[in-house]
């Protein structure tokens, strides 16, 4: 379904009604089905959409790095011109690295000024063409690759010899390998459940759907060493019995989809996919998928109901992937990244690939050992505060994870020491707060994102958090209720206990963690109604 409704918005710029109806008698699908399923994702259009759509990035590290002041300047500079122009807010582009970023009619620009922005903008109103989105950046080595830039399949190949996949599942077991989307659990185990589940069709599933703010690993990983990538997922259905592998990519990942691409037609050429893998008579075929949109397609069901050609809504669980996933069927769903067991540091066992962005001087993507401090990752890897400012707190992994104070960043990259201060490593999207910020206003911003990309299934994360972004921002404007924080902690508790996803689960993270370590902040605009940090009670935060 979403190849053919792609098909329509680049031929119409958007989904007539009567193209709907064409393309139900087509797939025989109900219109009122298809409509369901158009409205629901982000990047359909119903209705004729303006001649330029400009949407700039609004979350976390854009946020930090001038997000809000590109738009409040681009309203400026086109304010009346409605009817042919559109400014509003987009969720995370993936482009944390290189903040600010915006998307002009479908084209993504990062590391951007507002002049430059503006100057797009009024050559695509004069009908001129957008400059083309720039991918200047060259592969680069990546110290755990063993194959050194060139990918050899050397364990498929090895595999092959011997075809004893209790030897594979028993290694990985040994190994302690997890994955390292956010929850680690553990691949061995994973795998074997799959491989042990009764029937015949089994299913790999990579998620590579990494649209939560400061994630950006993945796609470096891609554009770097795409073999690797592929390799574990050639392996994934070797040992598991699957015939079909599906590389589930976010839409914005334009560049490293091409990347992908070009490395699966030389796997293919080569006989390391197909019907008769290097004429072992074992089978095994890998496909992308590209998401239609949307952070909640990254949890793992949702992303299974994408793939059927659904709305994106998480499943109630159990049962789970392994034994009812794609298609009823069981299905491995790993993330890009997995980790090595002969590396790491100080006890810790591993390597890692962590994102740094935000107020930092050189935000980027970083390969580092297991068990090395924050500290370390954001003063020597991120080259320390910008502007010399002294650093206020960092979220270790996204909004997810909530907001840690400048005194705990001797912590170390580590699963268990991280989780035991209420926090998580998850997927190493390290965002970095200088001194000077509001850590309510980058809760509520947090929270903000949570409530925008919540798919609206279940009733406590869709009411609440809307009440939990209602109630922040009136306490960033000093309309703070007299039973405000007993009201949080209750809705807090109810959304963590009753909400059907992670999503939900996780919405009040990012307040409690500021109300935890940054109570001085909190008590600032509640009790006082101020802030010292001079972001919040303004008419252009309010605006915000």
């Amino acid at each position: 379904m979403f190849d053919e409704l792609r098909a329509i918005q680049r031929e119409f710029g958007y989904l007539p009604a009567e193209q709907l109806q064409v393309l139900s008698g087509k797939i025989n699908v109900p219109v009122s089905q298809i409509h369901a399923v158009a409205s629901f994702y982000p990047h359909f259009h119903l209705t004729p959409p303006p001649k330029v759509d400009c949407r700039v990035c609004a979350d976390m590290t854009c946020h930090l790095r001038g997000g809000d002041q590109l738009k409040s300047g681009l309203e400026a500079a086109f304010r009346g011109d409605q009817q042919s122009l559109s400014i509003r807010d987009v969720s995370c582009l993936g482009r944390c690295d290189e903040a600010p970023a915006v998307m002009i009619n479908d084209v993504i620009y990062s590391h951007v000024s507002g002049p430059q922005v503006v100057s797009m903008v009024q050559d695509a109103l004069a009908g001129k063409p957008l400059p083309e989105a720039v991918h200047h950046k060259p592969r680069v080595p990546v110290a755990m690759d063993p194959y050194n830039g060139n990918g050899e399949y050397a364990v498929v190949r090895r595999f092959l010899e011997t075809q004893n996949w209790q030897d594979i599942i028993a290694a990985l077991k040994a190994s302690g390998l997890r994955g390292m989307g956010g929850a680690g659990f553990k691949t061995g185990l994973k795998w074997e459940i799959v491989r042990n589940a009764p029937g015949t069709a089994r299913y790999i599933v990579c998620n590579a759907d990494e649209s939560e703010p400061g994630t950006i690993k993945d796609r470096f990983i891609l554009e770097n060493v795409p073999y690797l990538v592929i390799e574990g997922m050639i392996m994934a259905g070797l040992v598991t019995g699957a015939k079909e592998g599906i590389l589930y990519i976010r839409h914005e990942y334009e560049y490293p989809k091409e990347v992908l691409q070009a490395e699966l037609d030389r796997c293919y050429q080569h006989c390391l996919l197909g019907n008769n893998i290097l004429g072992s008579g074992l089978a095994f075929d890998l496909k992308i998928f590209v998401s239609p949109g949307g952070y909640i397609c990254g949890e793992e069901s949702a992303l299974l109901e994408a793939i059927e050609g659904k709305r994106a809504e998480p499943r109630n669980k159990p049962p789970f992937p392994g034994t009812n996933g794609l298609w009823n069927q069981p299905t491995v769903i790993n993330n890009v990244e997995n980790w090595y067991k002969a590396q790491g540091k100080g006890g810790s066992l591993g390597s890692k690939f962590v994102g740094i962005s935000g107020d930092v001087n050189r935000p980027g993507i970083f390969e580092v050992p297991m068990g090395i401090s924050y500290q370390e990752l954001i003063f020597q890897y991120a080259g320390g505060i910008i502007d010399g400012k002294k650093l206020l707190g960092f979220a270790p992994s996204g909004p997810s994870s909530g907001y840690l104070p400048a005194s705990m960043t001797n912590l170390p990259l580590d699963w268990d020491a991280v989780a035991k201060v209420g926090s998580m490593v998850g997927s190493g999207a390290i965002v970095v707060c200088a001194e000077g910020r509001c850590m309510l206003d980058m809760a509520l911003n947090s929270v903000r994102f949570f409530r925008n990309e919540s798919c609206g299934k279940c009733v406590p994360c869709r009411l609440g958090s809307q009440k939990m972004v209602e109630m922040l921002k009136g306490w960033t404007e000093g309309r703070a209720g007299e039973h405000d924080l007993q009201l949080l902690k209750e809705l807090s508790d109810a959304m963590r206990l009753s909400s059907i996803c992670g999503l939900g689960q996780v919405v009040p993270v990012p307040i409690v963690s500021v109300l935890t370590h940054f109570r001085e902040v909190v008590d600032d605009h509640v009790v006082r109604r101020r802030c010292l940090a001079g972001v919040c009670f303004s008419e252009s935060a309010r605006r915000a």
